[in-house]
């Protein structure tokens, strides 16, 4: 099919600001210093899908608890088609017991207990549990490998093309289960963008109550860096100290990692200062509402000739404080795309370019629905087609 790129690139230039176009490029600000000794950082823009930092973003590396992030966003798919309820209970088997009771962060689940999925979750994302993420996976999947292969399932829909899980939870595993920093953006916009309301409920807690019992959360951000609402630490002798973390103000969101920090402290001095620098070193260029037209794609064989492509976010540009670069976009997606399509479906991708930076990419939905043309809708489409 071809590609309509190139053509919608320079109406959507032409409908910018003067200003936006043509502009010198400015340097980029340099990144804190606090970020020196740790080998594996990104952090990106979600609102212009602008890499604002970044080292070693492709580099496989050890998640260990970060891994429990996945295992959240699983049970958010499921919770969010219907599959499991909140409320559903889960039972441990005894095996799991034997295996998983006290061993590394815990709930100290038993045999004897009952607890729901929102049990687990508020385990696995507060207190970085491992018994809950066994006792979620085996008791929804059947197993760890089948949990596992959800876990991968998953990754591979969202465009996690360098990671792989063999585990709920992040237990050391002879390296069977790797990430890359840029993998756990794309997971973590993905839970933040698609399900805000599990994501609201489940992450950013600094202490969670179990049985009577406060469990505490490792986050170094959270109640210290204004905005910041999570998502997970993580730490094995192998991994070092890991985290992917993220904050909001005012509309714009950030969403940063960090691998192989050698120690907690160097960590969240890095993690602190990262985000800060990103809200204080960067601004924002509006371009589009959340739920705003950015352009009309070609539909194929549809009840419509055209199909409105929006962003499920406020779009921006990020650019260097106060500068004012040259900004360029462009919508890529194959088309005509044919029908039917359903809204909300991801259909294409905004390109963001700024002047002297690398560009950013934001994804592009479907604004409505699209059925199958009927014959009325065929005779129609031929005519208009025939006298454009």
């Amino acid at each position: 099919m071809k590609s309509f790129s190139h053509v919608l690139k320079f109406a959507l230039i032409a409908a910018l600001p003067a200003s936006a176009v043509g502009a010198a490029a400015p340097p980029p600000p340099t990144p804190p210093a606090q970020l020196a000794p740790i080998p594996v950082s990104i952090l990106v823009d979600l609102g212009s899908g602008q890499v604002l930092e970044q080292r070693h973003p492709d580099t496989p590396f050890l998640p260990a608890s970060v891994t429990k992030v996945m295992t959240a966003y699983v049970a958010f798919e499921e919770i969010g088609a219907g599959r499991l309820s909140l409320d559903r209970k889960f039972a441990e088997r005894p095996e799991t017991e034997r295996e998983w009771f006290a061993k590394g962060t815990n709930m100290y689940i038993t045999t004897k207990d009952r607890p729901t999925a929102r049990d687990l979750l508020h385990g696995i994302m507060t207190a970085s549990a491992n018994d809950a993420a066994v006792v979620l996976g085996e008791g929804y999947a059947g197993s760890i490998e089948a949990w596992a292969a959800k876990m991968n399932d998953a990754a591979r829909r969202l465009g996690m093309t360098r990671s792989h899980y063999n585990t709920p939870n992040g237990w050391m595993d002879e390296g069977n289960t790797y990430v890359t920093a840029s993998d756990l953006v794309k997971l973590a916009d993905a839970m933040i963008t698609r399900y805000p309301d599990l994501y609201r409920e489940f992450s950013g807690h600094k202490r969670w109550f179990w049985r009577d019992v406060a469990m505490r959360s490792h986050d170094p951000t959270v109640g210290v860096v204004p905005g910041a609402d999570g998502i997970k630490t993580g730490y094995t002798r192998e991994a070092g100290y890991n985290f992917l973390g993220t904050a909001e103000r005012g509309g714009r969101r950030l969403v940063m990692v960090l691998a192989g920090s050698p120690l907690p402290k160097v960590r969240d001095d890095a993690a602190k200062a990262l985000l800060e620098w990103g809200f204080a070193a960067w601004d924002t260029r509006h371009l589009f509402d959340q739920g705003q037209t950015i352009a009309q794609a070609r539909v194929q064989g549809g009840d419509a000739r055209e199909l409105p492509l929006v962003a499920n976010r406020e779009v921006h540009a990020t650019i260097p404080r106060g500068s004012k670069p040259g900004v360029t976009l462009a919508v890529h997606y194959s088309g005509p795309i044919a029908a039917p399509i359903r809204k909300g479906e991801q259909v294409g991708e905004l390109e963001i370019r700024v002047a002297g930076l690398a560009p950013g990419r934001v994804p592009l939905y479907a604004g409505r629905d699209v059925g199958v043309a009927g014959p009325l809708d065929r005779l129609w489409n031929g005519l208009i087609n025939l006298l454009s």
